[in-house]
């Protein structure tokens, strides 16, 4: 065999074992790397399936979706929650129809703005209240309340009464009952005395009037809290 064919043939098996080399190198560097990716990380990114109610639709609120009236155990949690609450009732004699908005900073208290508007053939009222809530959350659907407000009565007069509108300090107070359906979501049945501050032709003073205000509407609760 001639030098330059020994030379030849050493670069060739030169060239074959630095390719084996660097074909192993780079296998064991993808090896590594697969190895070094947890599979916590792959799950994680995988998206996850819709969750389906027995109807086909997809669940917007999974937990909800198999035990939609189910209620978690433990005493009912308020705090950072709101809560919108139409509600229909009577405020004496005649029809109330009411919108309140409740907001509980912590578990026992809650501040609430409402206003009610009462019709009537002659006359028809707007009743306007800032008031507080007071509980103590227990365990369970049934979860009473007190409560008591200040807010404004405000009176118009209809075609058939020529007199002009007039504005009356209004005092609020009693309580009432909440029945949860689900965790969000609550029959709430209340029971108010509404004390009325005015005059009285040919009466020296201020005169109150007492109404009773009767009402039942649902609540709705959603939380605000990070």
């Amino acid at each position: 065999m001639t030098r330059s064919r020994r030379a030849s043939l050493a670069i060739a098996w030169r060239l074959v074992l630095l390719v084996a080399f660097a074909a192993g190198t780079g296998r064991a560097a993808t090896v590594d790397e697969d190895a070094a990716t947890p599979a916590s990380v792959a799950a994680e990114s995988a998206p996850q399936p819709p969750t389906l109610m027995a109807n086909g639709l997809e669940a917007l609120v999974p937990d909800l979706a198999e035990h939609p009236y189910h209620l978690a155990s433990g005493a009912r949690p308020y705090q950072g929650r709101i809560s919108f609450s139409p509600a229909f009732g009577y405020l004496g004699s005649d029809k109330l129809y009411s919108l309140r908005v409740t907001y509980n900073p912590n578990s026992w208290l809650g501040y609430e703005a409402a206003i009610g508007h009462n019709p009537s053939q002659a006359v028809s009222a707007v009743l306007h209240t800032l008031s507080v809530v007071v509980r103590h959350p227990f365990s369970g659907r049934f979860q009473p309340y007190l409560t008591g407000g200040y807010g404004m009565l405000l009176v118009s007069p209809g075609n058939s009464i020529n007199a002009d509108p007039v504005t009356k300090n209004a005092l609020t107070g009693g309580g009432g009952l909440e029945f949860f359906i689900r965790g969000d979501l609550a029959i709430r049945a209340e029971m108010r005395g509404a004390t009325v501050f005015g005059s009285q032709r040919d009466h020296e003073g201020v005169v109150a009037y007492d109404y009773l205000q009767e009402t039942i509407g649902f609540a709705f609760y959603r939380s605000i809290a990070p």
